[in-house]
């Protein structure tokens, strides 16, 4: 049985739209609500047979809500294959969203649906928000040089050519770390943290207000990772950019973020601001994953005290009934296989989708010390 837990009842649990946040007069201007997904659903096709028909759905975003106030970031956590990814290109419009809304609030206070815009007038936006990609060796094209990858996007939104060209070239490598002279050369020239800052001027070259960072150090070694970091953040300041961090790494979550999703199976299980999220976990699933943040005195690794998941994620084609965490669940009892949680507030913008949230005493990172 869980543990009871000395907290305030949450009262009226009632279902969340925006994560609390929603877009009208008073979340507008500075640090309002800059972009809102509302029930985002992308549901992939099973395809099967010489006529390929439809014989089912992979699930993998299913009903997600959240919002993005300006100039802050939202990180996007979960295990490989929980949605993460596919939640970021469906902003984007990479993917065409299933069902639900993308809310963007246009410099002149306008709110668009991104979700059901026509692909023809998606250009303008495009301008706005752009996308960091995990991999900087498959996402820069080797035979195109530097000046080429980062002014592509000049060349076709802004007309830009000649020495007009090379000079904001010229400027945006400098913003990021890199030296001006390398424009004429090749990614294959490069390190790992050089190409992603290469991939990082290409995404600020139109002056962008949000930048969904799809495991934008996953795959870099851990001393560039920090310069990576620093410099997104540098950026950041700068620039007034808005980010949508897509990671797995908890404690490069911790160091960047404003507010913290948790996703599972395509679903957000919690969200809270950072320190809340580390310190006050209220899901079962962030006190599993916060048990697995490196602890850098090994006095306290050697202890260890992490806990280990049985089985695996569930399948998003066929996920189970009741809520989808629950046969990985140590808290887990008869209504959890029943009724899905609904993801409702716990109180000082913590959200949270587990029916036992109110009872569970779970611990956070600090208790892991």
């Amino acid at each position: 049985m869980p543990t009871t837990k000395a907290q305030p009842s949450f009262g009226p649990r009632p279902s969340l739209e925006g994560a609390g946040l929603q877009m009208n007069d008073t979340t507008r201007g500075a640090n309002g609500v800059l972009l809102e997904a509302r029930d985002l659903k992308m549901h992939f096709p099973i395809r099967k047979g010489f006529l390929r028909r439809v014989i089912g759905h992979v699930r993998a975003v299913d009903g997600v809500s959240f919002a993005v106030k300006t100039g802050e970031t939202l990180s996007l956590v979960g295990e490989s294959g929980c949605g993460k990814t596919t939640t970021g290109r469906c902003i984007l419009r990479a993917y065409d969203p299933t069902a639900g809304e993308v809310l963007y609030q246009r410099p002149d206070g306008q709110i668009v649906d991104l979700a059901h815009l026509e692909r023809s007038a998606l250009k303008p936006y495009r301008r706005e928000i752009r996308m960091i990609f995990q991999d900087p060796y498959s996402s820069l094209n080797p035979r195109m040089n530097v000046l080429d990858i980062v002014g592509e996007s000049l060349r076709v939104n802004e007309g830009m050519s000649g020495a007009a060209l090379e000079d904001r070239v010229a400027r945006l490598l400098r913003q990021c770390g890199l030296r001006p002279e390398y424009m004429r050369r090749y990614p294959h020239a490069f390190s790992g943290g050089e190409r992603q800052r290469i991939g990082i001027a290409r995404a600020l070259a139109l002056n962008p207000r949000l930048v969904v960072c799809d495991e934008g150090v996953s795959a870099l070694d851990v001393s560039v990772r920090a310069q990576i970091l620093n410099l997104l953040q540098d950026l950041q300041h700068d620039f007034n950019l808005t980010y949508i961090f897509i990671a797995h790494d908890l404690s490069v979550v911790e160091y960047i973020s404003d507010r913290v999703a948790v996703m599972y199976v395509g679903k957000l299980v919690e969200l809270a601001a950072v320190e809340e999220l580390y310190r006050n976990p209220l899901h079962p699933y962030t006190e599993a994953l916060l048990s697995a943040v490196p602890k850098p005195d090994p006095r306290l690794s050697s202890r260890g005290g992490g806990i280990i998941l049985e089985g695996d994620v569930a399948d998003p084609s066929n996920p189970p009934n009741g809520c989808y965490f629950h046969p990985r669940c140590r808290y887990a009892q008869a209504q959890c296989s029943q009724e899905s949680p609904l993801l409702c507030d716990a109180g000082g913008e913590h959200f949270v989708a587990c029916h036992f949230a109110e009872q569970l005493k779970l611990v956070g990172v600090s208790g892991w010390d």
